[in-house]
């Protein structure tokens, strides 16, 4: 594959503009891994401004991973609210218990190891170990994928994640990648406000269903409802939530599979 402008170059331009108008994010301030652990949860599948509205507030609640694993699901999800996809504040509470129960409260470095760790993917992954560790790993996430399409796929369609990660290798700043993969979002942020997403040309590309009325709306909703009643009966929160039964059931339902929620009856807690 002939790229389109040299390593070199491309570098150069990255990090020209990562000198002129990085952003201060309080996560690039630490290297504590749990912070870092934190923040890359919290960043999955929501904005920018978002987090930065919750990451502090959710720290001073629960400023360790000990007294993450210590809390009530339910003060957890309290804390969570705003953020949306619940699931990860589950799976964080998990993976600090996991932590704490068999790594000593000490978040590992290794890759095979923190793979192993509920909500941790390859790509949560591979940024906790550049950004805590600054570790030379080769990942991709929403951001890296525009900046790396722009530059050596713009002309293509459908591109995949294994073309992508062939070149994000070779670009990757092996001796700084916490801040080479800092400079890497940025930039991918440029890109998405003043192109057309080049995101777009990704074989992976999902265009996201509307929030409002959506099925993960009502979810949002029942456990917001739940984390500040602590328990409920089915037919009072269909009333309150103005939901239908047979949605309410089904979402219901769901959620005690994925550990969200327990019933019992007609009864409902968290």
């Amino acid at each position: 594959m002939v790229l389109s402008r040299s390593i070199k170059q491309f570098r150069q331009i990255v990090y020209t503009y990562y000198a002129r108008h990085a952003r201060t994010l309080p996560w690039r301030e630490t290297h504590d891994p749990y912070r870092v652990l934190v923040s890359e949860i919290m960043l999955q599948q929501t904005q920018v401004s978002r987090v930065l509205q919750k990451y502090r507030s959710f720290l001073h609640r629960f400023p360790t991973i000990q007294m993450l694993a210590k809390a009530r699901l339910r003060d957890v999800l309290k804390e969570w609210q705003g953020l949306g996809y619940n699931r990860r504040a589950l799976l964080l509470h998990r993976c600090a218990r996991t932590v704490v129960l068999n790594y000593k409260g000490k978040i590992p470095c290794q890759r095979e190891m923190l793979r192993g760790l509920p909500g941790i993917g390859e790509a949560t992954s591979g940024a906790l170990r550049a950004f805590a560790y600054n570790a030379p790993e080769v990942f991709i996430e929403t951001n890296i994928r525009s900046v790396f399409i722009h530059h050596f796929f713009s002309d293509k369609k459908n591109v995949s994640d294994k073309k992508l990660l062939i070149v994000i290798g070779k670009a990757l700043d092996r001796k700084n990648p916490r801040k080479w993969y800092s400079a890497l979002m940025d930039y991918g942020v440029f890109l998405k406000n003043t192109l057309t997403n080049p995101s777009r040309k990704s074989l992976h590309y999902k265009k996201q269903s509307p929030f409002k009325g959506s099925r993960r709306q009502i979810r949002g909703r029942i456990l917001k409802f739940l984390a500040k009643k602590n328990r409920a009966k089915e037919p009072a929160m269909r009333l309150c939530l103005c939901v239908d039964k047979a949605a309410l059931s089904e979402i219901l339902t769901s959620l005690c599979k994925e550990g969200l929620v327990k019933q019992k009856g007609k009864m409902v807690w968290i």
